[in-house]
């Protein structure tokens, strides 16, 4: 949730499959009425370190377990979402799932604080192709 002047520190993790997918979370901004895309994770708790953070994130969310975690990069984002300022220190990780049943999945659904959300797998192609919108600007690198 975004909260006017505050910076929010993120741990994301990018889990691709063999047919060149990515598995995101699918988002919608109101005032844009615009779809988007990006990579599941959450806020970064006090105490806890961001890859930490990552792995509670992807179990509150969608119950899944996380192995192979590897450090990519730490982003700075700037962004309006919902005609809001936020601002956003992302860790970026590689990581796959435990379960090889997370792979069979097309979507899953789950509740982000009140919000409904989906994540499914998508082709990078789109991305690379401009049909579909990935967030953070400049992400579609870590691809």
């Amino acid at each position: 949730m975004l909260r006017e002047g505050e910076i929010r520190v993120i741990a994301l993790g990018i889990i691709r499959d063999e047919s060149d997918r990515i598995f995101l979370a699918q988002g919608f901004d109101p005032e844009k009425q615009e779809i988007f895309y990006r990579a599941l994770g959450g806020g970064v708790e006090f105490g806890e370190t961001s890859c930490e953070a990552l792995k509670r994130e992807f179990y509150e969310e969608i119950q899944a377990e996380l192995t192979n975690i590897k450090y990519l990069d730490c982003l700075e984002s700037l962004f309006t979402f919902n005609g809001k300022q936020g601002h956003e220190i992302l860790f970026v990780y590689e990581c796959d799932f435990v379960d090889p049943k997370f792979y069979q999945l097309e979507s899953i659904n789950f509740n982000e604080k009140k919000r409904q959300k989906t994540a499914l797998w998508v082709e990078i192609e789109k991305f690379r192709s401009g049909k579909l919108k990935l967030v953070p600007e400049g992400f579609l690198t870590y691809l």
